[in-house]
């Protein structure tokens, strides 16, 4: 029998990786240029300085003479953007480098010998064999490790992955979890002249996030999950599959869903256990936009600092999808010791998914 407790499940360490390429900038002056009416472009430009936003990230090459994406000879230079098969050979080629990236950096922090199991998720790219096959096959992983794939959840993939990791070492205590996320969210710009959608995919970067979820009582203990959906809301976020990549619509109307659904006791108990908010001392809430963290930090009434990690993590990366909480949850634990903490994601659905955790004494 291991020696292991079959009780718990340990977020032991997390790593993280982004591509070197910061395109931020580049891609907000090629969104202003789609707006003809000045008084779009005047709150363009007020909602773009307030994103909260410094750099964003992306796999996209470099174009000619060192320009951008959206520069002469680059990705998306063209008058028509590329398409769907376009992206996803990129996709099939950056995904699994920049996993490996993420990988290396939790490789550097503890022993990644005895994987049992992968457990990966992205939901900006398909490709057969899936990325999980390719990164057990890059690091040498034995042909009995368990994988799955978990794909086209949004932005709360990392919860269900992390939920997922949880479950299978409680249930096979010698198990040893390999959590990845990766996403390319800068692959999908799509040419609208409509100030949402534009504004929308300015949120987005591309990363991944790679954690060890393991018996050994060390870095984060996994609490208890959590899940729901808010009524009336399935339309607000939704992604399409076109030929010019995976379009998505994120309504204006999110924030303030959310901020209404906070405020509801039942919520309130489910997201934090029937603690008071203000009890927590540890929140990794998912980086999903600035006026999603308002909306949270206002619904649950936190104090200013609470949400550190999270604006932190969307002003130097933007929002990257499902890897984007794993981000947050690599600075909490880099950080102080939390007694009870609580992770928030949101995504399509709408649904607002998380777990509790403590980090270990």
């Amino acid at each position: 029998m291991s020696r292991h407790s079959a009780q718990h499940a340990y977020i032991n360490a997390i790593g993280t990786a982004v591509p070197p390429h910061d395109i931020h900038n580049a891609f907000i002056g090629w969104a202003r240029d789609r707006l003809t009416d000045p008084r779009s472009a005047k709150l363009f430009d007020r909602m773009a300085a307030r994103a909260g936003i410094g750099h964003r990230w992306s796999v996209l090459p470099v174009g000619a003479d060192g320009g951008s994406p959206v520069d002469p000879g680059g990705f998306y230079a063209d008058a028509i953007l590329p398409g769907t098969a376009a992206r996803m050979e990129l996709y099939a080629d950056a995904a699994p480098t920049l996993g490996l990236a993420a990988i290396e950096a939790l490789r550097a922090q503890v022993d990644l010998g005895g994987i049992t199991h992968v457990v990966v998720a992205s939901c900006t790219g398909f490709v057969a064999p899936g990325i999980d096959q390719l990164i057990a096959r890059r690091l040498g992983l034995t042909p009995s490790v368990e994988r799955l794939l978990i794909g086209f959840m949004g932005c709360y993939a990392a919860v269900a992955a992390l939920r997922t990791a949880r479950h299978l070492v409680r249930s096979e205590p010698a198990a040893r979890v390999l959590v990845l996320c990766v996403e390319l969210s800068t692959l999908h710009l799509q040419d609208t002249p409509e100030i949402e959608p534009l504004l929308a995919m300015l949120q987005f970067g591309d990363g991944a996030a790679a954690a060890l979820v393991t018996a050994d009582p060390s870095g984060f203990r996994l609490g208890q999950p959590f899940a729901t959906t808010l009524d009336d809301t399935h339309d607000l976020i939704r992604w399409a599959i076109t030929d010019q990549g995976f379009a998505m619509h994120l309504s204006g109307e999110v924030p303030g869903r959310i901020a209404q659904a906070l405020v509801d006791p039942a919520f309130a108990v489910a997201a934090t256990g029937g603690r008071a908010p203000q009890e927590i001392d540890g929140w990794a809430v998912h980086a999903g936009g600035r006026s999603i963290l308002d909306a949270v930090q206002h619904g649950l009434t936190l104090p200013p600092a609470a949400l550190d990690a999270s604006r932190a993590v969307l002003a130097e990366n933007g929002n990257m999808s499902s890897a984007t909480l794993m981000f947050v949850l690599a600075r909490l634990l880099a950080g102080p010791p939390i007694q009870d903490g609580v992770a928030l994601a949101f995504g399509p659905g709408l649904a607002a998914e998380g777990f509790a955790f403590a980090s270990v004494p």
